[in-house]
Parts: C-alpha cells; sequence; structure tokens
C-alpha cells in the first residue's frame, strides 16, 4: 500500500522560505512522477511543481523562479523548496505520487505566509 507523509510546514513571513519533504512507501519510488499541488480556503486543489522519474521538472506560472521541486530516490522523498513566499501561497500543500491510471495523495501540510 503506498503512503505519502509530508511534513515542513508551518508559519512564515513574506519574503521567507520554506522546504516541504514527503516520503514515500509501498511503491516503486524511481519510475514515479511526483508533484506538489496546494489547495487554499475556498478554491481549487491546484499543480504547483511536478518531477519525472527522468527528473524533468515543470512549475505553476506563479511559482516559477521562487520554487524548486527536487526528488532523491535512494530516500524515496521529493522536495519542495520554497523562497520568496508571498501571502497568496498559504495553502494546505499535498504530496502525489502518479502511477499509470491512479495517483495517490498524502495527507497535506498546512504552509501559511504571514504579510
Amino acid at each position: 500500500q503506498v503512503q505519502l507523509v509530508e511534513s515542513g510546514g508551518g508559519l512564515v513571513q513574506a519574503g521567507g522560505s520554506l522546504r516541504l519533504s514527503c516520503v514515500a512507501s509501498g511503491s516503486i519510488f524511481s519510475i514515479n512522477t511526483m508533484a506538489w499541488y496546494r489547495q487554499a480556503p475556498g478554491k481549487q486543489r491546484e499543480l504547483v511543481a511536478v518531477v519525472t522519474s527522468g527528473a524533468n521538472t515543470n512549475y505553476a506560472n506563479s511559482v516559477k523562479g521562487r520554487f524548486i521541486i527536487s526528488r532523491d530516490n535512494a530516500k524515496n522523498t521529493v522536495y519542495l523548496q520554497m523562497n520568496s513566499l508571498k501571502p497568496e501561497d498559504t495553502a494546505v500543500y499535498y504530496c502525489s505520487e502518479s502511477i499509470p491510471q491512479y495517483t495517490y495523495w498524502g495527507q497535506g501540510t498546512q504552509v501559511t505566509v504571514s504579510s
């Protein structure tokens, strides 16, 4: 059974940084695409960043140049380094792992950016 456990969220002032981590278990982590999504109150969940098994990355326009997604296959972990945080980055951040025809989700970690 696949499990994803996120950590690293918290409260930070605007302009600050946080690093989120997501540890996966129960899957062949190295061959799967990993991603971070976020959901703010009253809004739909949106894709923030994705990293493929080949370490190719893609980002939402709103975070390009500020966030960096990376993966460590030896640790079954995906990271999201978030810099120059803005109040509009406030959301619950979710880790996901995609296999053919299915996506697994973590429980989410809250990120709050104060102005």
